[in-house]
């Protein structure tokens, strides 16, 4: 505690909800050094207390600490807010990232300080998620007086922390969930097409994942654009001719989202200075037929 920053060194912390984000939050704040007072649930008799510290009643957590994070589901956001008894100066702070600050208005109302902390990672599994926290990005959004507290917070969890600004929280958990659970349909995809010749779903993954990391390492170390590959950053209309041939062949919505996914490739590819403008329009051109 005495590393930590003065702004989270005097806070008492609590959770008011006791699933995965939770369990991960919990492992992490230990970690950091933050002892989280209480953990609150409707049911706190089935919680473990090696698990869950201090496990009570929802109202008991919030009795008990001066800065709440709730970790419940978004749509019980607002009633939970609005079913406990808040504190003036106590901070109360979801960690949704579709759902606005407003939802907390309830506590606002009782005087509390309100705001969103949204841990950008993925919570199927609370161990690795805590693990994966470490070099993640925390969506912040808080007046300033609790803007610095929730800062640290992000520091301490070892997190780089982005300012979301009022009522648009929904556009930014849209585009993670393209960077997250929308990259599933692509594999799912991919898995399908090898398995038209007999490759079964756990071998492709064993030979398409590392493609993917290699991918998402390229992007990591040259941007979007200075990670585009394939026949269609090489300007190989041939290829990319065959690829729609072939795709025709079978089910008319398999050639659709290949023509959807690929569309954006060519101006990436321009961007990066792999195509003219000439082969650039050919490329979009040819990805924009129906008929090829």
């Amino acid at each position: 505690m005495n590393n930590l920053p003065s702004e989270l060194a005097t806070r008492r912390v609590a959770l008011v909800g006791a699933g995965r984000v939770a369990r991960a939050l919990v492992i992490a704040l230990a970690r950091a050094g933050v002892p989280v007072v209480a953990v609150g649930s409707r049911h706190p008799e089935r919680l473990s207390p090696s698990s869950y510290p201090h496990p009570c009643t929802p109202q008991q957590a919030v009795d008990q600490a001066d800065l709440v994070l709730l970790t419940v589901a978004d749509d019980a956001i607002a009633p939970v807010a609005a079913a406990l008894h808040w504190r003036s100066g106590q901070a109360v702070v979801h960690c949704s990232g579709a759902t606005e600050v407003s939802a907390l208005d309830a506590a606002a109302q009782a005087g509390a300080l309100t705001g969103g902390f949204h841990p950008l990672q993925i919570f199927s599994d609370p161990e690795q998620a805590a693990d994966r926290l470490v070099g993640s990005t925390a969506a912040i959004e808080a007046g300033p007086a609790l803007q610095p507290t929730l800062r640290a917070l992000a520091a301490a969890l070892g997190m780089r922390a982005i300012e979301l600004p009022p009522g648009l929280r929904v556009r930014y958990h849209v585009a993670a969930g393209y960077a997250a659970s929308f990259l599933l349909p692509v594999l799912q995809e991919a898995v399908a097409l090898w398995a038209t010749f007999g490759v079964d779903e756990a071998t492709a993954l064993q030979a398409l994942l590392p493609l993917s990391r290699g991918t998402l390492d390229a992007v990591q170390a040259r941007g979007l654009a200075g990670a585009v590959s394939g026949p269609i950053a090489r300007g190989d209309l041939g290829v990319v001719r065959r690829h729609l041939d072939d795709l025709a062949g079978l089910e008319p919505e398999r050639t659709a989202f290949y023509r959807f996914l690929a569309s954006s490739q060519p101006a990436l590819a321009r961007q990066a200075g792999r195509l003219d403008e000439h082969l650039c329009k050919r490329l979009e051109f040819l990805l924009q037929q129906r008929d090829c």
